[in-house]
């Protein structure tokens, strides 16, 4: 029987515990596609000395992942890349996946830091539609706005997401100067908008000076899909406890917690 490497030890238990029947061929091909969440490629000879096996043996184990599409080989390099079979079934589980229940944790590590009520939002036409929601247990709080449909151009969050529109597709969802306003602090002309969404391109997070809602200030962060959607997360805090300090230190919590959900997202 043949002693197991330190790196294959480390394999075996970072899943669960090793199977009583245990199938080499089956192993050794699940522990090659494993190696992909460290290596953007494979060449042959990388696969054969990781798995201690003549190289005839690793090019039979790529001959079968490359006919099922786990991998690809690259026409230049000739080595060995992801395939589409990989990405198509992480895709079809992410689908099946509620996005409250992949986002949940990110948004509830910053609630827990901060006090603070968290919104995530999804960028609707030229509104922001909130989806989800913790609200603050303070006594002085913001009201949670789950479901609730702003115009994006009144709010951190929206914001945000128009943020990462280019020139002509915000021309389209604001084809006239006037937009709407909800306060005396709303954003209410395209010019103005366009001169504060290039700021936030700048700083890499939007802010709002009680322009949705008086007495309420947000920080938010722009997040984009794979699959081309655009969403926000932000925190909202009452005015009189918004600091120029705390607006930094959120807005980099923020970017924190918008990457981590970005790798959640499809």
């Amino acid at each position: 029987m043949k002693l197991m490497s330190a790196s294959r030890a480390e394999d075996d238990s970072r899943y669960g515990p090793p199977p009583q029947y245990p199938i080499e061929s089956v192993d050794n091909a699940l522990r090659l596609l494993l190696l992909f969440e460290t290596r953007p490629s494979i060449r042959l000879t990388d696969a054969s000395k990781y798995l201690g096996v003549a190289s005839s043996t690793a090019h039979r184990l790529m001959g079968m992942l490359l006919y099922r599409g786990f991998v690809r080989q690259n026409p230049q390099t000739k080595a060995y890349e992801p395939g589409q079979a990989l990405s198509s079934i992480a895709f079809a589980i992410r689908r099946h996946v509620d996005i409250g229940t992949l986002i949940r944790p990110a948004m509830e590590r910053v609630f827990e830091a901060t006090g603070e009520t968290v919104h995530f939002a999804e960028l609707k036409g030229s509104n922001a539609h909130f989806l989800e929601a913790i609200e603050s247990q303070r006594a002085v709080r913001v009201a949670s706005r789950q479901g609730a449909m702003l115009p994006a151009n009144c709010t951190a969050t929206g914001k945000a997401m128009l943020s990462l529109l280019t020139t002509e597709q915000l021309h389209a969802l604001y084809p006239y100067e006037e937009l709407p306003g909800l306060t005396k602090g709303s954003i209410i002309s395209r010019s103005d908008l366009e001169r504060a969404l290039e700021t936030i391109r700048q700083t890499g997070y939007s802010t709002s000076q009680e322009e949705s809602e008086d007495g309420v200030m947000s920080v938010a962060v722009p997040i984009t899909s794979p699959s081309g959607g655009y969403y926000g997360i932000n925190v909202s805090v009452p005015a009189h406890r918004m600091t120029e300090q705390l607006r930094t230190e959120l807005g980099a919590m923020l970017q924190t917690a918008a990457k981590e959900i970005q790798n959640l997202l499809v």
